[in-house]
């Protein structure tokens, strides 16, 4: 198996007695995006501060492009990160001269660099305002654009979309998925389930610590439902295709998961030459936010309304 940007091994944190983290274990690869998603208290802070370094595990471990954390410090090096957002900046120095500190600080990182980051963050036109007139938008915009001043390997972010007005939202949302194209690993914590659902790779649903489910969304994007003549034999002559992925029923259509979706031309031909009737097809929508409420609910064992 390949190495994994970021790896957790049975991890647990405990203030006292009092558990916060248990036994968590995930991987997260070179070029994904990974989002811990749950309610408030379910642990996402203190997961990222484990993974950043700044707590330590009671138990377990947290491997960083492959070398143990607490034995290889040093690692923190190649990642970027913010931490319980907004970052801390001075707020009588303009967004440019807050750049420039961590750019010195964290040593090799050109004018030329600061200068793309802003631009990359949209902050270009009020780079010499003082960040203490920045909105909530702006600094989180600007705690993102620290965090990517060293192209860090690694990329781990809380809430860096909390209180974002929609323009700030997308930004940082097409900047993180423009980092994963570049193979950057990233890894954010969010309450904002559905946009994250439109790009992230993987979701975490984490509830009072631990990993209650891991949503692989890529799979979910390129799912399609078919109505047919016949249920039964649509999905035993699909399963045989080379382009298809996974094939099930639910109820009187075929569901079913392609390899690429430029194959989504092929599944008629296949199915006409079973002998099935092809009565309808679309794209199946996956709902996250849905998803979500259901497995925290049931966690709970209260009714999906009452998550929230």
């Amino acid at each position: 198996m390949a190495s994994a940007a970021i790896e957790t091994r049975q991890l647990s944190k405990h203030y006292g007695q009092r558990p916060v983290v248990r036994d968590l274990s995930f991987r997260v690869a070179p070029g994904e995006v990974y989002a811990l998603v749950g309610p408030n208290g379910a642990g996402k802070t203190t997961v990222i501060r484990l993974l950043t370094g700044l707590a330590f595990p009671t138990a377990g471990s947290v491997y960083l492009l492959g070398l143990d954390l607490l034995k290889n410090p040093a690692i923190r090096r190649r990642i970027g990160a913010v931490v319980e957002a907004p970052a801390a900046f001075y707020p009588y120095l303009s967004g440019r001269a807050n750049l420039a500190l961590h750019a010195r600080l964290a040593g090799g990182v050109s004018e030329g660099r600061i200068a793309e980051v802003l631009r990359l963050l949209e902050l270009e036109t009020s780079a010499e305002r003082k960040v203490g007139v920045y909105s909530l938008g702006m600094r989180q915009r600007l705690g993102v654009a620290a965090a990517l001043l060293t192209q860090p390997e690694v990329l781990i972010l809380d809430e860096p979309a909390s209180g974002m007005d929609p323009l700030s939202l997308h930004v940082v949302h097409r900047v993180l998925r423009e980092a994963a194209s570049m193979g950057t690993a990233v890894l954010l914590s969010t309450h904002h389930l559905d946009e994250v659902a439109a790009y992230c790779s993987r979701v975490a649903i984490l509830e009072e610590g631990q990993l209650i489910d891991e949503v692989n969304l890529l799979d979910r994007r390129d799912r399609y439902r078919a109505q047919v003549s016949d249920v039964r034999r649509a999905q035993l002559a699909l399963k045989t295709q080379p382009f298809i992925r996974h094939a099930g029923t639910r109820g009187d259509e075929v569901v079913f998961i392609l390899e690429d979706s430029a194959a989504l031309g092929r599944v008629a031909g296949a199915l006409v030459a079973a002998g099935v009737e092809l009565l309808g097809l679309a794209r199946d929508n996956f709902d996250l936010r849905a998803y979500y409420r259901e497995r925290v609910s049931a966690k709970r064992g209260v009714a999906p309304e009452e998550v929230a």
